[in-house]
């Protein structure tokens, strides 16, 4: 049995780490974190899939593996980091909102592991740094929610 935050989950999972190659000096990073806390909780490698996409765009769009059955959850990992043009402000809005609607209306929880900052000082504190990992946060997070979801279906 797994066991987050006090909370049990009594059957295996199997979880889906999309993860852009974009910046991928921080989202190596993300990914390493999200997978060693999946690691400690206990969920064997072979119940972790992980699949890239070229950037945060590609991200809600890959998030409908969870559409297959085969995984419990999904956490999306990317950075985009501002640069000299408006395309940090359309690309955080899109990648955010198709994440949203992932997890809102799909089958099973997307967690959203995306850094949207400034620079990239701020993207690696928020990679392992002085910030914390976002994609260790990510993996706990949804662990948490898959055990409140088990807990709940089992009131039925």
């Amino acid at each position: 049995m797994t066991e987050i935050l006090g909370l049990p989950i009594t059957r295996p999972v199997k979880v889906g780490i999309v993860v852009a190659d974009f910046n991928d000096l921080v989202t190596t990073r993300l990914l390493a974190g999200a997978q060693q806390a999946l690691r400690q909780a206990g969920i064997p490698e072979e119940n972790i899939l992980v699949v890239q996409v070229p950037g945060a765009m590609e991200l809600p769009r890959v998030t409908r593996l969870s559409e297959t059955g085969v995984i419990d959850g999904v956490i999306a990992l990317g950075a985009v980091v501002q640069g000299e043009t408006d395309h940090y402000t359309y690309v955080c809005q899109q990648s955010a909102a198709g994440l949203a609607q992932a997890s809102l209306t799909g089958p099973i929880p997307v967690m959203f592991g995306v850094l949207m900052t400034a620079n990239m000082d701020q993207a690696l504190n928020r990679a392992g740094g002085k910030g914390g990992n976002k994609g260790r946060e990510c993996a706990q997070a949804l662990l948490q929610v898959l055990s409140v979801e088990q807990q709940l279906s089992e009131l039925r």
